[in-house]
This record gives structure tokens, C-alpha cells and sequence, in this order.
């Protein structure tokens, strides 16, 4: 049996990419964090969209190359979602993390005290499915300040390489 892949990665088509940032609706000057942000496929659109941004990448070498594409546009953070500090002040996340952090990433987001205003995620349909139901993880206690939504459903054609599951957006906004 081959050994775990120790960077799981699936990069996010160009176009797929510019119509998930479209659908988050960022507004200019927003601060925003692009969690497993590879070599910048979402980066480039959120900047354009005029996002303040805070690009998380842990494999080095793409750290490395979304500060050479991106310079002083944006802050790069090299680090693993899990030991991520999070803002202080309010902020959106638009995403294409690793699936296999999904439920670390979600529990810090939505932990209590968390200034996220709301989040645009691509993940595992299966995952994006149960965090938009009451059957999610400590549920009773976030669901007080966020909702959860399914958004739009990713083709295995919006990746390189396609993934071996289906993805789908899982939207979270904080509640009025």
C-alpha cells in the first residue's frame, strides 16, 4: 500500500475560482482569509474583488510562491489551519482548505468568541452536508450565533487533479 499523501491537494480551476468569490460577495476592504490557499486561485480573485488579504498556506514552497505572485498585496502566513490565531476583529473566510482538516478548521471558526462574520468554504459534500444539519458537530452551541447553508456543488472538473469525492460549498454566516 502506497503511504499517505502528506500534502493533500486539489487546486481550484481559474474560472470556478473567480464564481465562488463572486458568490461570496465581498465587499472592498473586507478582511478576508484564504485557509489552504496553495498557489493563490482564490487569492488573485479576492484581491480583485478588493479584499484585505491574509493568504494560510502550510506547505512551504507554495507559502513561498504566493509571496513572489502576490508581494505586499497580501499578508502570507505559513502555518497548519489548526494552529492558526485568528483575527481579533471581524472577518470572512472564502476557502478551498484541505478536506482533511474540515472539522478542526469549522471547530475553530465557530468556536465561542469568534469574530467571523461569515465563511465560503469548499468541502467534501458529505462534510459540507453534515455541518449544515442540527447533526453537526456541537451544533446547539454555535448555531445561537452562525447559520449553515449548502451553497453551489463543485464538479471534479473545477479541481487539478479532480478529487475522488464530491465537493460542495458550505456557507456560514454569523446571525443578525
Amino acid at each position: 500500500m502506497a503511504p499517505p499523501r502528506r500534502w493533500g491537494w486539489h487546486a481550484l480551476d481559474r474560472r470556478w475560482a473567480k464564481l465562488l468569490v463572486a458568490d461570496a460577495r465581498i465587499s472592498p476592504g473586507t478582511l478576508t482569509l484564504d485557509i489552504g490557499a496553495g498557489t493563490g486561485a482564490l487569492t488573485g480573485p479576492l484581491l480583485d474583488a478588493g479584499a484585505r488579504l491574509i493568504a494560510i498556506e502550510a506547505h512551504p514552497a507554495r507559502a513561498a510562491a504566493l509571496r513572489r505572485r502576490f508581494g505586499s498585496t497580501i499578508v502570507v502566513v505559513q502555518a497548519d489551519a489548526a494552529d492558526l490565531r485568528l483575527p481579533r476583529r471581524p472577518y470572512r473566510v472564502v476557502a478551498n482548505p484541505p478536506f482533511a482538516i474540515t472539522t478542526a478548521l469549522l471547530r475553530r471558526l465557530l468556536q465561542p468568541g469568534s469574530r467571523l462574520a461569515g465563511a465560503d468554504l469548499v468541502l467534501e459534500e458529505a462534510a459540507a452536508r453534515r455541518w449544515s444539519s442540527p447533526a453537526a458537530p456541537s451544533h446547539a452551541r454555535w448555531s445561537r450565533a452562525f447559520t449553515a447553508s449548502l451553497g453551489r456543488p463543485l464538479p471534479s472538473t473545477a479541481f487539478h487533479p479532480p478529487p475522488d469525492v464530491r465537493a460542495r460549498m458550505l456557507r456560514i454566516r454569523r446571525r443578525p
